[in-house]
């Protein structure tokens, strides 16, 4: 409850299942809110395992899909709960809430995320991996709590078959939200390797920039943050090999297929102060 006469706290929330992120996560998305939001905020974490993370951030059991889980899709389906008519953690709680992934870096104020259009649109950053396409990319959005049950609701009714024809959750729910999407400004939400990596071979002398206007980076499809700013693209990887050094490892590793190389030749980071700098408790 909040105190008669000010202005309810703002509220975000992440989801956390599985063995991908760890608690540092959640800690470094609370660290990084409480220096980007003015006022008062809460943190809500859906999650299957609350060990580790910081106590400042309530968090509820992850709520079941309420049916079987794709089998055919690579989509992050298990993030429709957040569409249910009554999720625990905001039972009461009517108003937009701010939906951030854990893999995302906050750079500057986010206010504007919760004051942009009305309190009972979905808002979500455009997909820029598919631009001439008026899709959503959900690693930050706003939605009315409790407001689009239909979202889940039909998912339930039909998983395989809705996750066969959309591939992507995002992409279901592009289409399927009432009224239809609205995006953020554009230069509030930037994805790193389109708009913050230099392109190839550029990479290779120039670390990746962070953009004008920027308030949040999102990574969908990697690499992860955490990675980036140690100089390397996967965990797996050694951390700030030279070009020469990748390069002769791509090599070693992968010149059998033409293809797998050139891939592989083009994973390549130069550590990044700017992640460094935002991206912690």
């Amino acid at each position: 409850m909040h105190e008669t006469g000010k202005p309810p706290p703002k509220q975000i929330i992440c989801v956390k299942w599985g063995t991908a992120y760890g608690a540092e996560y959640v800690n470094r998305l609370y660290g990084m809110l409480s220096r980007n939001v003015t006022g008062a905020f809460r943190l809500v974490c859906l999650t299957d395992n609350i060990e580790g993370i910081r106590s400042e951030v309530d968090t509820v059991p992850l709520p079941d899909l309420g049916c079987s889980a794709p089998q055919r899709s690579a989509g992050k389906w298990r993030k429709l709960v957040l569409w249910g008519a009554d999720i625990p953690a905001l039972t009461g709680f009517h108003g937009p809430v701010l939906f951030i992934d854990l893999d995302s870096v906050i750079v500057d104020s986010i206010d504007d995320y919760f004051s942009y259009g009305s309190p009972h649109e979905v808002i979500t950053a455009r997909n820029w991996a598919k631009p001439l396409r008026h899709l959503g990319q959900t690693s930050v959005f706003r939605f009315p709590a409790g407001g689009v049950p239909v979202l889940l609701e039909a998912f339930r009714a039909n998983p395989q078959a809705i996750a066969d024809r959309y591939g992507f959750e995002q992409h279901y729910v592009t289409a399927m939200a009432p009224g239809g999407l609205k995006f953020w400004p554009s230069a509030w939400t930037r994805h790193f390797r389109l708009h913050c990596l230099p392109p190839w071979p550029l990479r290779y002398v120039w670390p990746a920039r962070l953009p004008s206007g920027a308030k949040i980076v999102t990574f969908p499809g990697g690499p992860n943050p955490g990675d980036v700013q140690l100089g390397r693209w996967l965990p797996t990887d050694p951390c700030g090999l030279s070009v020469r050094q990748h390069l002769r490892r791509v090599w070693s590793e992968h010149k059998r297929s033409a293809g797998r190389l050139l891939r592989e030749m083009r994973h390549f980071t130069l550590p990044v102060s700017w992640i460094t700098s935002s991206w912690r408790e």
